[in-house]
């Protein structure tokens, strides 16, 4: 593969394309690489490709950079397809936690399960249809490597729509880096095996030099009164297994925290924390714009995301090892066939070759499989146009059934199914409560 074509879907991700081409074109054999970017905003696409050309000239690298609005013509000819959507923007997310809040319903994140994430992905599948379609008419060899949350829903949806797609997330990466920093072992010194869903697997091996790591891990636990007033940890000790994702993710996807006022102050819960993400990546876009426009310099610093590294071995062949979120064909035993699962990946040239885990301890796939239930309905709601799934799908949901009523979760998805309105399927834009 010489000079493979790049697309980026949802470039006016500025800050979050900034960081995957300068991986990219930090790889001497990725400097003359093809990069498509597209958005349906003018503005951001604009300011995208002026930072990518900007990150080529730093590097010294002389890739191909084109912009476009019109989405088939920039995946034309594409071999790898980087998805980043966010459909709906600010606004959309600010909708997923106003409208449940008025219910009593906290969330922290609401990207993964819970009401905000069946709501973000079905305003997300129409898109992904969309893009499902121009894939298979102008590049069906393409590997979509799919960064959108929330990914198990978006990876399903689309595993029956184009023949590759892997999702992408730096959670088990980022959870052993720092894991191996707070018992200050060098990071490339760990070895680990992590498996379950994302955002909610496990390490289920943690060592260095044969010693087993989860030993100092209770030690540092032990000794430090603040570590156990983070939701991970505390899932650590009843469960036995670190988990990959954040204490502020984690909380959301469990039964037993963020009803219970005490327990968000014991464990230091920031309730509603995205609404805040979310308004300080809007800043940040805005000063990147506003640096690349007054000739300000750009940080060319990398991200160490798998994208980059995935297209790296799969044009050069060097073989690595990172995590995607695959349909699970007989990867984790003890889910079931056809969710989408995270487990480690081998690539090289010939290709992301999933690993077949086996059986996660059961108290952590019991977990797991209330997260698959809500992600199943949400699936099979958009693909057989049933709207009682989507309340079915939030009745499933750990958090919501923890704190509402029947009728209250009814009348909450009538509340954002009209909210969200044309965003959402066709075929769910309908409220059902009495």
């Amino acid at each position: 593969m010489i000079n493979p074509k790049i697309v980026f879907i949802g470039a006016g991700s500025v800050v979050f394309t900034h960081g995957l081409i300068a991986d990219l074109l930090a790889y001497p054999e990725l400097r003359e690489v093809r990069i498509a970017l597209h958005d349906i905003d003018p503005e951001r696409l604009e300011v995208a490709e002026a930072v990518a050309r900007r990150i080529a000239a730093a590097r010294g690298a002389r890739p191909e950079i084109t912009a476009s609005l019109d989405r088939r013509a920039a995946l034309d000819g594409a071999d790898f397809v980087i998805n980043m959507i966010q459909v709906g923007g600010h606004d959309a997310t600010v909708t997923d936690f106003e409208i449940p809040a008025r219910y009593g319903l906290r969330q922290t994140i609401a990207d993964t399960i819970g009401v905000g994430g069946v709501f973000r992905a079905l305003r997300t599948f129409p898109v992904l249809d969309a893009l499902a379609t121009d894939i298979g008419a102008v590049c069906p060899d393409a590997l979509l490597l799919n960064y959108t949350n929330p990914m198990a829903m978006n990876v399903w949806y689309l595993a029956s729509r184009v023949r590759r797609v892997v999702g992408l997330c730096h959670s088990v990466y980022w959870t052993m880096h720092d894991l191996a920093e707070l018992l200050k072992v060098p990071y490339e010194e760990i070895t680990y095996l992590a498996a379950g869903v994302n955002h909610q697997a496990w390490v289920l091996r943690f060592e260095h030099e044969g010693a087993d790591l989860y030993r100092r891990l209770d030690a540092a636990v032990e000794a430090d009164p603040q570590l156990r007033r983070r939701v991970r940890v505390e899932m650590y000790r009843r469960l036995g297994h670190y988990p990959t994702e954040t204490s502020e993710h984690s909380s959301e996807y469990v039964p037993w925290l963020l009803h219970h006022d005490a327990e968000i102050d014991r464990l230091r819960i920031p309730v509603g924390a995205y609404v805040g993400i979310s308004e300080e990546n809007i800043r940040e876009y805005k000063r990147t714009r506003d640096t690349v426009r007054h000739g300000g310099e750009l940080s060319v610093e990398g991200t160490g995301e798998y994208a980059p590294q995935i297209i790296h071995s799969l044009v050069t062949g060097v073989p690595r090892v990172v995590y995607g979120n695959v349909v699970n064909d007989g990867l984790i035993s003890n889910l079931p066939p056809g969710c989408v699962v995270e487990v480690p990946c081998a690539v090289d040239s010939s290709g992301v070759m999933p690993t077949r885990v086996g059986a996660l301890p059961p108290q952590c796939a019991a977990l797991n499989r209330s997260y698959v239930n809500v992600n199943e309905l949400t699936v099979r709601a958009a693909e057989e146009g049933r709207p009682e799934h989507v309340r079915h799908a939030v009745m499933a949901d750990p958090n919501a059934s923890a704190t509402l009523s029947l009728d209250a979760i009814w009348r909450m998805c009538d509340d954002l199914t009209l909210a969200h309105g044309d965003l959402l399927p066709e075929s769910l834009r309908v409220t059902l409560a009495d």
